[in-house]
């Protein structure tokens, strides 16, 4: 025995040898809003840090059931921070292990030029038949959305035309497919080199909670090397770049 961890001593002191003794796999639910930020930044964790990662994309909601009936995630990258409070509340998420990774921004968007103006005068002119946004219920993006609208007095007017989203990525893929003209998206979804295709109008952060997006490490992920790595990943500067890049706040 005492060989034996004289041996991994040894080992772990010899350079580049530490992360691959050290190697693990975290499994990580990931909001559907930050599904670009996170294809980026995963390949970099892994070849940084040497541990795997394995990312699933959908609403908070969802994520939220599945955790709650067992489902294997270590790592909770939510749209919202209310989700992970509650789950460490309800001993499912580790105490302390919680922060904001990113702070969302609501856009209203189309790939067409000249139907989003930017003060957003488009919602209460018209012109269109149907507008997308996430179920209010499971993502916080179509939550927001419901707010701004109500907040500018056209929920009622609009509510007909909703067609709703089971998460923000199948809301932005309505308006991509042109299965609905335009549609209430998050602004990482749609920029790219800082340059926003087709037209839009940033919806004004006055309007809506603010988007603060935690992360926590599940009750599965206690102990874990890589879920410790990735939190701690995420928090620094090269993660951030991108997370910035795609157009969040910090």
């Amino acid at each position: 025995m005492k060989v034996s961890r004289l041996l991994v001593a040894l080992l772990l002191a010899l350079p580049g040898v530490s992360s691959l003794a050290l190697a693990d796999e975290v499994s990580v639910a990931v909001a559907a809003n930050f599904t670009a930020p996170m294809q980026k930044i995963a390949p970099d964790f892994e070849k940084d840090t040497g541990h795997k990662l394995v990312a699933s994309y959908g609403s908070t909601g969802k994520f939220y059931a599945q955790i709650k009936n067992g489902a294997p995630f270590e790592v909770l990258l939510a749209a919202d921070d209310e989700t992970p409070t509650r789950l460490v509340k309800e001993n499912a998420a580790l105490a302390g292990s919680q922060f904001t990774y990113a702070i969302g921004k609501l856009v209203l968007w189309s790939p067409k030029s000249a139907i989003v103006d930017g003060e957003g005068a488009v919602l209460k002119k018209g012109g269109f038949d149907h507008i997308s946004l996430a179920n209010p219920k499971l993502a916080p993006y179509g939550a927001a959305a419901v707010e701004a609208m109500k907040a500018l007095g056209v929920y009622d007017s609009l509510q007909p035309k909703f067609v709703t989203g089971e998460n923000i990525s199948q809301a932005h893929q309505f308006v991509a497919s042109g299965n609905a003209l335009l549609g209430f998206v998050a602004l990482s979804q749609v920029i790219k080199d800082g340059k926003i295709e087709g037209s839009a109008w940033l919806v004004p952060e006055k309007l809506y909670s603010p988007i603060r997006q935690d992360a926590v490490i599940l009750e599965k992920g206690k102990g874990k090397a890589a879920a410790e790595a990735l939190v701690k990943y995420l928090k620094g500067d090269k993660a951030k770049a991108v997370i910035k890049s795609y157009g969040y706040a910090l």
